[in-house]
């Protein structure tokens, strides 16, 4: 696929232009960020002040979102170049912990959307001599949701770490909850610590997981929509390597494009 070919992807997709994140949405998260709310923080601990204007400017540089703060209601934006441009840096990463054959940690709070995209990076960095690390399998962790707090198992599925409800067992079924917590990415690294390692070289996943892994210090890139501030936050700061802007809602096999353009870019396909 070229340029500008998967550039109409994401504009066919929805993945990126106009995108099906609410304005509202994203002018709420901006406004919990700002105000330090756990939930809007994915484990990040911002070093600067930002003030719901400093998130929206940032916002609009990082993922072209309306600049407008008087756009209160509508579809959100997304610019496809940056986008592209972020991908590349992605897929630098990649690249780059493949040559070294560095271990790497995937974990996605979006197992019905992003799981397959991950699991292609998976595959291929294992192929090309990556261990794709595994710790903590099956520990429980007390995650707090709207519901109060519940408790998820952390699995792997496809080498991926995801967090599900104990009680979904069902066979066949996509696996795993939508969750923002940086929990099960804290509980993964100070597992694989207390063994004796190895430790990622690389972490790659999307909210909690790649806010919470550069908080501590570990190499991260990922992907985030552009109703999450935080991880756009980190990489302004240098605490994570690269974030893609996308919409991370739309149907699975939208993802598999830019999983290959990704592998393609890292010499992995």
């Amino acid at each position: 696929m070229t340029h500008d070919g998967l550039r109409a992807h994401l504009l066919a997709a929805r993945l990126a232009g106009t995108v099906a994140t609410a304005r509202e949405g994203s002018l709420r998260r901006y406004r919990m960020f700002a105000d330090r709310d756990p939930r809007a923080l994915l484990g990040l601990d911002p070093l600067g002040g930002w003030d719901r204007a400093e998130v929206l400017a940032l916002m609009v540089r990082r993922c072209g979102v309306v600049a407008d703060p008087g756009y209160v209601s509508g579809p959100e934006t997304i610019d496809p170049e940056r986008t592209l441009a972020a991908l590349d840096v992605f897929a630098e990463r990649v690249g780059e912990a493949a040559r070294r054959r560095a271990p790497v940690l995937i974990g996605t709070g979006h197992p019905h959307r992003l799981l397959g995209f991950y699991g292609a990076l998976a595959d291929a960095l294992s192929a090309a001599g990556c261990e794709v690390l595994r710790p903590a399998q099956g520990r429980c962790i007390d995650i707090l949701t709207r519901f109060g707090l519940r408790t998820h198992v952390l699995e792997y599925v496809r080498g991926v770490a995801v967090v599900r409800d104990p009680g979904d067992g069902r066979p066949g079924g996509e696996p795993g909850a939508h969750t923002h917590s940086p929990l099960p990415v804290r509980v993964a690294l100070a597992a694989a610590a207390e063994t004796g390692g190895p430790l990622p070289g690389l972490v790659i996943g999307d909210h909690g997981w790649v806010c919470g892994a550069g908080q501590l210090g570990f190499e991260a890139v990922g992907l985030a929509d552009a109703d999450d501030p935080a991880p756009f936050v980190g990489e302004a700061e240098g605490v994570i390597a690269a974030v893609v802007p996308l919409d991370d809602g739309v149907r699975s096999p939208h993802y598999r494009p830019l999983a290959r353009w990704v592998l393609k870019r890292a010499c992995l396909s």
